[in-house]
């Protein structure tokens, strides 16, 4: 039986996410700052865990590595936080913040599974989740796109480190997805209908887009695919549709 330990278990992507790969019988460990919030089935665990500190990470980590008897055969790091804002009213607190759940986190979490990778006898598959912001300019998104341009460095060092351990290491890039956490934005038919509008293939995401390639990329049918980073927003970043003359 597979295992993947999902950080940031209960937000939208991530609860896609572990249904997914429950469906393909995956065992699973979920993780959040705050236990309570999660929904395990019979046999998982539930860790709860600040994975933007180098404590946190490690510890939920080697939690699930016990539980396992050998590392996660895949980790998907779902944890982060949206900021949206001007850079010259965002304030410190909030840059600092955005940039420790974004991306400290996937630095500390990369450091607790990597190198357990590196001294098993399994292969293992790492996946993170970007932004389009991070390939694109998309205004108001200053703090965010730093956090997730690192990431994606991130995702290429760790590749060319850990490839000859059978690390796979990548990463999604979406555009805005229907989650809980961006409910807000798409609250009312006027403000979704625009959003959708900026999308070459007419609508924003939902978190089953992620899941499904989530769990594509974290099977062995992506067994050959490491150091990417994936878009996942409907054209937004690669084309430009032919708009008619009224």
């Amino acid at each position: 039986m597979k295992t993947c330990l999902i950080t940031g278990a209960s937000g939208g992507v991530a609860t896609a996410l572990a249904d997914a790969l429950r469906s393909q019988g995956w065992r699973l460990a979920l993780v959040s700052r705050d236990a309570g919030k999660l929904q395990p089935a019979d046999g998982e665990l539930a860790i709860e865990a600040d994975v933007a500190t180098e404590a946190g990470a490690e510890a939920a980590i080697a939690q699930a590595t016990e539980a396992f008897g050998h590392p996660p055969d895949a980790v998907a790091h779902c944890a982060g936080a949206i900021l949206i804002a001007p850079i010259g009213r965002t304030t410190e607190v909030q840059y600092r913040a955005c940039m420790a759940a974004n991306l400290d986190s996937a630095f500390f979490v990369s450091k607790a599974y990597a190198p357990r990778v590196q001294k098993s006898d399994r292969p293992g598959a790492l996946l993170f989740f970007s932004s389009v912001a991070a390939g694109i300019g998309v205004s108001n998104h200053a703090v965010i796109a730093m956090a997730k341009a690192g990431v994606e460095g991130l995702v290429r060092s760790l590749a060319a480190d850990f490839s000859s351990a059978g690390l796979r290491v990548n990463a999604i890039a979406p555009g805005l997805m229907r989650t809980p956490a961006t409910e807000r934005m798409l609250s009312n038919e006027s403000a979704a209908k625009a959003i959708a509008g900026q999308y070459p293939l007419g609508r924003h995401g939902e978190a089953g887009d992620a899941a499904a390639l989530g769990a594509f990329l974290l099977s062995d049918a992506a067994g050959w695919v490491s150091g990417q980073v994936i878009g996942l927003d409907g054209g937004f970043q690669a084309v430009r549709p032919y708009v008619k003359p009224a």
